[in-house]
């Protein structure tokens, strides 16, 4: 049953990396994109009230296209692409989690509980992966994606906590760490 969870959570996750990587956008979408994908690239500042680490990420990602100034951004939407796909990936987890969590109020876990949380996961994760507003911030270089990915990060971690806060006597180092992703 691990096995079958530890494979099917990365699946979900490579469904929606291959997705939106494969429908990026070649170039600037037609909107705050450009300016976003300029900025990350010469390392300056957009218009208020900025996003700093979204711009040095950018910037990293920017150098991916070698010299070739055109590839930039695509490179750049390649970052909001795997954002995108990471905020699935804690998506997932968050809600086989919380399943798995409800279906242990009615006992053991059996392999139809197993089967119904994984199920629930996918259903929730890929609905989300191919819902019009996610996708479309998932393909172009904006502040959304990996605005999303901190989100879902920070709300799985507060799950970590919650699970460890009465058994590990080092979880709050859970609160530190759900500290700084704030």
């Amino acid at each position: 049953q691990r096995q079958m969870c530890i494979r099917d959570r990365w699946l979900i996750w490579l469904i929606a990396t291959v997705v939106y990587v494969s429908t990026i956008e070649p170039s600037a979408s037609f909107w705050d994109c450009g300016e976003f994908i300029a900025s990350g690239f010469k390392l300056q500042v957009g218009h208020p009230p900025g996003a700093p680490l979204w711009l040095m990420v950018a910037r990293v990602f920017s150098l991916f296209a070698g010299e070739n100034v055109e590839g930039v951004a695509a490179m750049v939407n390649v970052f909001s692409a795997l954002c995108s796909s990471f905020s699935i990936l804690f998506l997932f987890w968050t809600i086989t989690y919380l399943a798995k969590k409800l279906a242990l109020k009615s006992g053991e876990l059996t392999s139809a509980k197993v089967l119904a949380i994984m199920g629930s996961g996918a259903v929730g994760g890929l609905a989300y992966t191919f819902s019009d507003s996610f996708w479309f911030s998932a393909v172009e270089g904006e502040v959304y994606a990996m605005s999303s990915f901190m989100t879902a990060a920070t709300f799985w971690m507060v799950l970590k906590w919650e699970e460890a806060v009465d058994v590990d006597k080092y979880a709050n180092r859970w609160l530190v760490l759900i500290s700084f992703m704030v």
